[in-house]
């Protein structure tokens, strides 16, 4: 739980450093200010049927669906602890001389980004999750998908916690909303397996954007939600010497849910598509691949999670955790190192003595299997400690 506080002007543009740019870009009078976030601590014990995971990886922070280890010798333990999940969120409201009124939200964490050092100071550098505005019935800026369901996230420790079967990403984006309906144009990128298999080849050569629509129906018992994408998936390139102009469609459905049980509650999410790619599963495989022709050939995947959220009493609580994710590769093109499957499930226990503090231990258990028949697993004892204002 985040507890909002509202800011003083004074107290914001003093601290902030913007008094000079806020004053010459709205009237400070009709302004409201909020700052929130949380700082949160995570140690992770993680051990490997086949391997480990090399130092600076971001698997290493949270679970990355295709980065688990497969085909190696020995079994593998790492243990690392950092505070890059922490984050912080600065919004804005302005009551506008027409009577309407604009928002504006800027957050920030220190996932992902590389550069980062263990060595000494252990510094790490900022990067921006979202950054939108919201006028009337417009929402314009980077924030969540339009094909994401951000509700059916549940409480775990890890990041995303059911990362196999979700779709997650956070784009640029022009979203309407008129009721239940969501239409929305979307940043477009495609990623594509080459011929044979290898390195990811990442193609921004998309001459339109991802269309996205979504309808929401919400009520007593919770809600249920339908989400479609069409996008067009392009690579204009040279590979080996050849000059590459190859585009083709790809299209999905993601379908959510939250189901309340008195003060439990169950999650349930279920996506499907050709050319999904990077929408889902952290891209565990790409939206296409390279054929013998020089012709980009859509990747078809599925993926599902459930979750289930049950209070113990007013200070205690768990979440119970299955996804999975599957691909349906054409070996012949992706080759045999392609992720074929991958699936985790989780079980934590979480202790609030007040609503702004937070203790808690997650167990998680994965595996992957890639199209050659190998396969590798992940145990890992995950230990974390928030505090959120």
């Amino acid at each position: 739980m985040r507890i909002k506080r509202q800011l003083s002007r004074l107290i914001f543009a003093t601290t902030i450093g913007l008094s000079s740019i806020a004053h010459a870009a709205t009237p400070l009078d009709n302004t409201t200010f909020t700052f929130n976030g949380y700082i949160k601590l995570d140690a992770l014990a993680s051990q490997y049927s086949d391997g480990t995971i090399a130092s600076g990886s971001i698997a290493r922070d949270f679970y990355i669906p295709s980065l688990t280890p497969v085909g190696g010798n020995d079994e593998g333990t790492q243990f690392d602890i950092h505070v890059r999940q922490t984050r912080f969120r600065f919004g804005s409201e302005t009551q506008l001389t027409n009577g309407d009124k604009i928002t504006g939200v800027l957050e920030l964490d220190f996932q992902v980004v590389p550069d980062g050092n263990e060595r000494i100071s252990n510094s790490h550098q900022a990067r921006i999750r979202h950054g939108y505005l919201k006028y009337k019935n417009w929402t314009l800026g980077q924030t969540w998908t339009t094909f994401l369901d951000a509700s059916v996230f549940p409480e775990t420790l890890d990041f995303i916690g059911i990362t196999d079967g979700i779709i997650f990403v956070r784009q640029p984006l022009i979203r309407y909303t008129q009721g239940a309906f969501e239409f929305a144009i979307e940043n477009p990128e495609t990623t594509i397996t080459p011929f044979g298999g290898g390195t990811r080849i990442v193609s921004d050569d998309n001459s339109v954007p991802d269309f996205i629509g979504r309808y929401t129906l919400r009520r007593s018992w919770g809600h249920v939600s339908l989400a479609a994408i069409a996008r067009q998936l392009s690579l204009q390139n040279e590979q080996n010497g050849n000059n590459i102009s190859t585009t083709d469609n790809a299209f999905g459905i993601n379908l959510t849910s939250k189901i309340n049980l008195g003060e439990d509650d169950i999650r349930l999410t279920f996506n499907t598509g050709s050319g999904l790619g990077r929408y889902s599963a952290l891209n565990a495989a790409n939206g296409a691949v390279l054929n013998a022709n020089n012709e980009i050939e859509a990747i078809d995947t599925t993926g599902f999670a459930i979750a289930y959220r049950h209070l113990w009493n007013a200070h205690w609580r768990s979440t119970f955790t299955y996804s999975q994710f599957h691909a349906d590769n054409d070996v012949t093109l992706t080759g045999s190192s392609a992720t074929e499957k991958t699936f985790s499930t989780r079980a934590n226990i979480i202790y609030s003595p007040t609503p702004e503090l937070k203790f808690g231990a997650e167990l998680t258990y994965a595996e992957r299997t890639i199209e050659s028949g190998l396969e590798g697993d992940l145990n890992r004892l995950q230990f974390s400690a928030q505090y959120s204002f």
